[in-house]
């Protein structure tokens, strides 16, 4: 699925991304020039890895039918550069679960939430290929 995202100048830096499905935005802070208006990209990486987290654990905890009565995923991140400029992004990933489960099973959830499709992606190798585009198409 194509991810694209369209700049509004005139709304500082905001720029509305959509999938064909759903539109969503994202924006920088008033220090970075723009009027924080929404998410800035870090934030919206953090949420993939929190909302996969959760979807994850829920649908395992419904197909196991489990007691579970509240699911919270908190992400944080802490980022830096060492000497020669290479940056270093370590998420900080907290699951807090609620419900009559055994601490087996809290162990077993931590398990899978450690095989959500994004965790697995963030942890694996990413490669990112950059191309120009022909021109600006306006619908």
């Amino acid at each position: 699925m194509t991810i694209e995202a369209k700049l509004h100048r005139a709304n500082g830096a905001l720029t509305t991304l959509t999938n064909g499905r759903h539109v969503w935005n994202a924006d920088v802070d008033e220090a970075a020039g723009s009027l924080n208006l929404a998410p800035d990209p870090h934030d919206l990486l953090d949420s993939a890895l929190a909302a996969c987290t959760t979807l994850t654990l829920e649908l395992y905890i419904r197909r196991r039918q489990m007691a579970v009565s509240d699911l919270r995923v908190t992400v944080d991140h802490i980022e830096s550069k060492d000497e020669q400029g290479d940056v270093s992004y370590q998420m900080q990933r907290r699951i807090f679960i609620e419900g009559d489960i055994t601490e087996a099973e809290r162990v077993r959830l931590l398990e899978i939430a450690n095989k959500c499709p994004i965790h697995k992606l963030l942890s694996g190798h990413i490669t990112i290929q950059s191309a120009l585009g022909a021109g600006i198409q306006n619908d």
